[in-house]
């Protein structure tokens, strides 16, 4: 299986912009810009993506993880910060809160750590992943 995505950029780094595509099409000609990345503007970013694909993969992971253990999530809720620090991207942090009727705390964390470690975004991210994983 293969996803495929486009960038087309017009004009220089600073002042030019761009747009991205996916296969799908959830992305359309999205609008992408030097402001977008490093400022507050309209559009979106590759950090953005990638905070997106790590949650959406680690949520995904976790359930399955839950499923082979017996459990049933309710809810699922991942968010994900990714770091961008002197031009280079440094760390995911992902931060999941849960609703697993019957689950320990103790084995729901054993669950959550083997998400993140095996979930294929965390396996191809070279960078610091830290893991904030609450039971509610």
């Amino acid at each position: 299986m293969k996803r495929t995505a486009t960038a087309i950029w017009n004009g220089s780094g600073k002042e030019g912009n761009g747009t991205l595509s996916t296969q799908s099409t959830v992305l359309n000609k999205t609008q992408y810009s030097f402001n977008s990345r490093f400022a507050e503007g309209v559009g979106t970013n590759p950090e953005e993506l990638m905070a997106a694909a790590h949650a959406g993969c680690f949520t995904m992971k976790l359930s399955f993880v839950l499923g082979a253990a017996g459990f049933t999530p309710e809810t699922l809720e991942t968010s994900c910060a990714i770091s961008l620090e002197e031009g280079v991207i440094t760390r995911s942090d992902l931060s999941v809160k849960a609703k697993v009727p019957g689950i320990t705390p103790e084995k729901f964390q054993e669950c959550a750590a083997d998400a993140k470690a095996n979930c294929p975004v965390s396996k191809v991210y070279n960078m610091e992943i830290s893991l904030e994983a609450i039971l509610l």
